[in-house]
């Protein structure tokens, strides 16, 4: 037996069942208690009354609703922009530069602290030769570390360049 007490979602919650197909050949009832409350069951009580809900059929799920006129027919490159609300807050130049010059900092860490790690993995990966470690009898496992140290490396190097450029991005 379902039973689940909803509030404005309870709508949703029925027709995703729907189309979930939990409710498939079952009749659900929407119940009102004295307090207002209200409650959708697969149980007929008294007072209850049956929902008109969609039928998924052998054929498949709803169909989904149609879109709106104005999106389709509008492309997103070619909108205009969105005039700012008046009640937005604004922010000071003054602020604007202060923030940027926070963010300039804290990207430059980042940056300083990327290029030690990249300096490292590259000391280790010894140009494609790094030194066999004890447990590393088995040249595949040898090989396999070799690959992830290239992959590292890359990925330092990639981090690098996002860096160098979400900073010349800064005002």
């Amino acid at each position: 037996m379902i039973k689940r007490s909803f509030g404005r979602a309870g709508a949703v919650a029925i027709a995703s069942l729907a189309v979930s197909g939990i409710a498939h050949g079952q009749v659900m009832y929407k119940c009102v208690d004295e307090g207002g409350h209200v409650l959708y069951t697969d149980t007929l009580k008294p007072g209850c009354k049956a929902l008109d809900l969609p039928s998924t059929g052998a054929s498949g799920p709803v169909a989904a609703p149609p879109r709106r006129a104005a999106t389709a027919a509008t492309p997103r490159s070619s909108a205009a922009p969105a005039a700012t609300p008046a009640e937005f807050p604004r922010v000071s130049t003054y602020q604007q530069k202060a923030r940027d010059d926070d963010r300039r900092e804290i990207l430059n860490e980042e940056l300083r602290s990327e290029e030690k790690k990249l300096a490292e993995l590259r000391r280790e990966f010894n140009n494609g030769e790094p030194e066999r470690q004890g447990n590393e009898k088995n040249y595949a496992k040898y090989l396999e570390r070799v690959a992830q140290l290239r992959d590292s490396v890359g990925r330092a190097e990639k981090n690098l360049d996002a860096l160098k450029r979400e900073i010349a991005n800064i005002r």
